[in-house]
């Protein structure tokens, strides 16, 4: 079982890391556990050493670089004695060349997987993540960081913290370094800006760190209520022109948040960036209702938020204020803006609540904002007006709310207009009458569909003749012309009716049509924004439509390659599927366990869970089953591709390795063997001169030999990926000479410029050498000039550069002349089998280096090798502080 890492994490040196490492320590000890002191760094401090007394260490190594004697972890002692607990300070620390890894942290690793907990100090200015950040605040350049994924991944991280004023005291006082070097620190590393900075620094990221771990325990534990722990504000898109006054709105609140001020520090926010503390959301309706809403303003609107550093987001949702707190809850959001209603008295008597007022109702614990804005120039559609159209018929029951609605107008509006009409009646005559209940009646078609419609009606013809048409208060009509009016008024708003009612139900299927599309084009969208086709169609359509989880699911034969039996009870065997890609907690590890599946090929399927999507939303969901399907397709075809494209490489390079050695292998070994022969024949009376020759020529052709077939064994291990370098501080001083020598023309016409400052590089030293020597080779070979080889350090990087002033090479042929068997020109196969720099290049690319041409001033060519640069020679923690 992998051991735990808890690191004790500091804004500076000084705030007392090691110490509180220390405590931890005799606190195990006397619990019984099993701890050793791997290393720790006292540097001196007397309170420090004292709390060694009774911890177990073991013994550091002694390593030399540069003249200077360095105490370094026992890795492999530690790994020895196994103990339950190992202190290890300074995480970021960089190794001494000589031990296994480069970097401590590394180490640290390789102690966990043994099982062994690790307890570990570091300071903020070490993270990855931040190391620009600390450089312009202190101006100094951290060349020791750890990895942000290696820190995050610590099972406990504990925050050791002193204010700035305490620090520096202590530090006044002697308790951090000797007398001469107060002055110095305090000065230049230990300024309160840049200890105030730092320790804001150290907040807030652990902060962050908190904020993860609370929000993995609320999705493992399903608490769905708003915990205030920070600041998330949601701002609700209407799509309209006030959307982006919404949006910087609430961009000033969220930037009162933690996270803001964060991503401030880390330069990360430009022209008021609040980072991912501001969530921008639009309610899409699956019916379509929001098919006024401006697309160029949302996209618009979307590069708005993300340039204040906040997140868009699309869901679909019919009733929208439950849509909106259900996204907010589940952001764990504790603000949430809305624009005000623009709506008539009219209006809201007619239509109630708008959905600002809901919001406001349901909200709960979250705080609503109501911003007001100016009449969009397209008054048809604002968010609060989404109130007059009737909600979804897809979505809900076939006596649903609409219905029970337009049955209630059907009862209630002929007895308001019989009433009114009773008592105001004077003037209008039976035809008017009649017209008056007709408009009433396609109103309520209008409102609750035929049924309802009918009812008005039946219900308005009885009305009309008990209370309108002589004799009043009796349902006998005295006159054949009243008769006929009465009939030609129920026909004809039947008639009326059954066209409005036809004319909704075509309205609300292609608004579902155009819903569905806006809907597939977001999936399609979000394939094209996203690294990964298959998980960005799963996310996308998990926040859609407020799914718990979405996982794509592959049958494990299909996967291996097999073709095995399906049996009826797969679906609720885990073991018959592998997952292909997944999004949310809690996924699916089998069809049975989902409640939505979808077929996706013949051998996947997509698995939904968190609720049962309604019929409504199947052809939403087989499209987006269609795109998922035609992702794995491709993926599969990606692969396949790659491995063709991997054969082919592989034939390309087997053919011309045959063409190398059906020539170029058989040249020297010819000339080799007619030398040997020669001097082996027994009837020619060979001077000694002529047998000296002879003997240079064999020995020459078979020193090309041996070259030729290293060269061809060293770019058939890199073809295959056998060569696996050794990567390690490398000083270029060393290795040149070495590689200068190896060259046996390289004599005469080869510089090597002095090196002033050596800076090593990380590279493999006999691989490193290897490339050097084909460059050099290469040039004295096909020129005729003298050969210049230098070392320079550029920024995070070391360059070998060997110039030559031949006559160079068309920048056109820099790409080709790189390539395996490839000659420049017409030259003839003395001069190589043109393996020479293609394999130069794959070594320096696999110790993670490039290796590019340049033209000389002048004329020729010059090959630039870049590796990356190693830190400089270890200096004491202790000092690091006194260098800026």
């Amino acid at each position: 079982m992998r051991g735990k890492l808890r690191i004790y994490l500091g804004a500076a040196p000084g705030v007392g890391k090691t110490y509180k490492m220390l405590e931890e320590a005799h606190r195990r000890v006397e619990r019984g556990a099993d701890v050793v002191v791997a290393l720790v760094e006292t540097h001196g401090r007397k309170h420090t050493q004292a709390m060694l007394d009774g911890l177990e260490t073991i013994p550091a190594l002694a390593r030399v670089y540069r003249d200077r004697s360095f105490a370094e972890m026992d890795l492999d002692a530690v790994l020895a004695r196994r103990p339950q607990v190992a202190l290890v300070d300074e995480l970021a620390h960089t190794n001494v060349p000589g031990g296994r890894h480069v970097k401590r942290w590394q180490d640290v690793q390789d102690l966990l997987e043994a099982g062994i907990e690790v307890i570990a100090t570091l300071n903020i200015q070490h993270l990855e993540s931040l190391n620009d950040v600390v450089q312009r605040i202190t101006g100094i350049a951290q060349h020791e960081t750890v990895p942000d994924e290696v820190v995050r991944a610590a099972d406990q991280i504990e925050l050791v913290d002193m204010s700035p004023e305490a620090l520096r005291r202590r530090l006044a006082h002697g308790n951090l370094y000797t007398a001469e070097k107060v002055d110095a620190a305090l000065s230049n590393y230990f300024r309160v800006g840049n200890l105030t900075a730092l320790r804001e620094l150290a907040l807030l990221w652990t902060a962050d760190r908190v904020d993860e771990v609370l929000q993995r325990y609320r999705e493992d534990h399903r608490i769905d209520k708003v915990w205030e722990a920070r600041e998330r504000v949601v701002v609700a898109l209407p799509g309209d022109e006030s959307g982006e006054l919404l949006i910087r709105r609430a961009a000033r609140i969220a930037q009162r948040s933690i996270k803001a001020v964060l991503n401030q520090e880390r330069g990360a926010a430009k022209n008021g960036a609040v980072g991912a503390e501001l969530l921008a959301v639009h309610i899409a309706r699956s019916d379509g209702l929001a098919v006024a809403t401006s697309a160029a303003a949302l996209v618009a609107q979307r590069h708005l938020v993300e340039s204040l550093g906040g997140s868009y987001h699309t869901i679909v949702g019919d009733d929208v204020p439950t849509a909106l707190l259900e996204f907010a809850r589940a952001q764990n959001a504790t603000q949430l803006v809305l624009g005000t209603s623009r709506r008539s008295r009219l209006n809201r008597f007619l239509t109630g609540r708008g959905i600002g007022e809901t919001t406001i109702r349901l909200s709960g614990d979250i705080d609503v904002h109501m911003v007001t804005h100016e009449e969009p120039r397209d008054a048809h559609y604002r968010m609060d007006q989404m109130a007059w159209l009737p909600p979804n018929p897809l979505r809900e029951a076939s006596w649903g709310w609409r219905r029970w609605r337009g049955l209630l107008a059907a009862v209630l509006a002929p007895l308001a207009l019989t009433g009114l009409l009773t008592h105001v009646s004077r003037g209008l005559n039976l035809t008017s009458q009649v017209l008056i209940f007709l408009v009433a009646t396609v109103a309520v078609a209008r409102l609750g569909g035929l049924l309802s419609a009918l009812i008005a009606a039946v219900w308005g013809s009885l009305l009309l003749n008990y209370y309108v048409i002589p004799p009043l208060h009796t349902f006998t009509i005295a006159e054949t012309n009243n008769v006929i009016a009465l009939l030609v008024f129920a026909i004809v708003a039947l008639t009326v009716a059954s066209v409005v009612d036809l004319a909704v139900k075509q309205t609300r299927r292609a608004a579902r049509a155009s819903a569905e599309a806006e809907t597939l084009n977001a999936f399609a969208v979000s394939v094209l924004r996203g690294d990964s086709a298959i998980a960005a169609l799963l996310e996308r359509f998990r926040e859609t439509f407020g799914m718990a989880s979405v996982v794509m699911l592959q049958r494990a034969s299909a996967d291996s390659g097999r073709a095995d039996v399906h049996l009826p009870d797969d679906n609720d065997d885990p073991s018959r599927w592998s997952v292909v890609a997944s999004t949310g907690a809690d996924c699916a590890a089998c069809p049975g366990q989902a409640d939505t599946v979808v077929e996706a090929g013949p051998d996947a399927v997509i698995a939904l869970r968190g609720r049962t999507l309604p019929a409504a939303d199947q052809r939403v969901l087989t499209a987006f089953a269609a795109q998922a399907t035609a992702a794995l397709e491709r993926r599969r075809l990606a692969k396949s591709a790659a491995e063709a494209a991997s054969l082919a490489a592989a034939d390309k390079l087997r053919t011309a390795l045959l063409a190398a050695v059906s020539h170029d292998l058989r040249t020297p070994l010819a000339a080799a063997k007619a030398a040997v022969s020669t001097l082996r024949d027994p009837d020619l009376n060979l001077r000694l001169a002529d047998r000296v020759e002879l003997l240079e020529a064999a020995d020459e052709s078979l020193d090309r030999l041996t070259r030729l077939v290293e060269n061809l064994l060293d770019m058939s291990r890199l073809q295959s990926g056998a060569l696996k370098p050794r990567l390690e501080l490398v000083d270029p001083g060393e290795i040149l000479p070495h590689a200068i020598d190896d060259v046996p023309e390289a004599a005469q016409r080869v510089c090597l410029e002095p090196i002033e400052h050596s800076v090593p590089m990380i590279a493999d030293a006999p691989l490193l050498e290897r490339a050097v020597v084909n460059l050099i080779g290469n040039a004295v070979r096909h020129t005729d000039s003298p050969v210049t080889v230098t070392v320079s350090a550029l920024g995070e990087h070391v360059e070998i550069r060997v110039i030559d002033r031949g006559p160079g090479i068309p920048q056109a042929a820099w790409d080709l002349v790189f390539r395996p068997f490839q000659r420049l020109g017409d030259r003839d196969n003395g001069a190589g089998t043109g393996l020479g720099l293609a394999l130069a290049r794959g070594l320096v690319e696999a110790m993670d280096g490039t290796l590019n041409p340049e033209e000389t001033p002048g004329g020729g060519i010059t090959m630039v090798l870049s590796l990356p640069a190693a830190a400089p020679a270890p200096v004491p923690a202790a000092d690091e502080e006194l260098l800026a």
